[in-house]
């Protein structure tokens, strides 16, 4: 044992176990991510996430808005985590807000196709009126009231 009471083999041990403890914390840690309707890849999340998949950037969101009316594709949607919330278009002009919590088991939904999809269990739910199409979740998603300002969207 060495003058300081800690032994070589202790402390070559605790390196290492620091050492590859830290990929796993990395692992564990979120990167404020959201994924859009159609394409499977992260956009990154910020004050004003993009939900249109084809958008390079993230548009300028008007002052109050979190979203632009031009980012929800009709017949799909797009996730909002920091406002945990998810919009659609199931209609030309007609926008729906739901909440982002599945009713099943209160995992976030993560993305909306022509169905708002949830990642734990399987659960589906209409665009229309946030109601179970699949999945174990038998109660539909919690209606968000939103105010169409022009070309924002943002929560009531």
């Amino acid at each position: 044992m060495s003058a300081s009471g800690l032994s070589r083999r202790r402390a070559l041990s605790s390196a290492a176990g620091v050492g590859l403890g830290l990929p796993v914390l990395a692992a564990c840690g979120g990167d404020g991510t959201t994924t859009s309707a159609s394409d499977p890849s992260p956009t990154p999340a910020g004050p004003s996430p993009s939900a249109s998949p084809s958008a390079s950037a993230t548009p300028e969101v008007p002052t109050g808005g979190f979203a632009l009316t031009a980012d929800i594709p009709v017949g799909g949607g797009g996730v909002f985590e920091e406002q945990q919330v998810v919009v659609t278009q199931p209609t030309e002009g007609e926008f729906k807000g739901f909440s982002f919590v599945c009713t099943h088991s209160g995992c976030p939904v993560n993305q909306v196709t022509d169905e708002i999809l949830c990642p734990c269990h399987g659960s589906k739910f209409s665009i229309t009126d946030g109601s179970p199409t699949a999945g174990p979740a038998s109660s539909p998603l919690a209606a968000v009231e939103l105010v169409v300002d022009g070309d924002s969207i943002s929560l009531a």
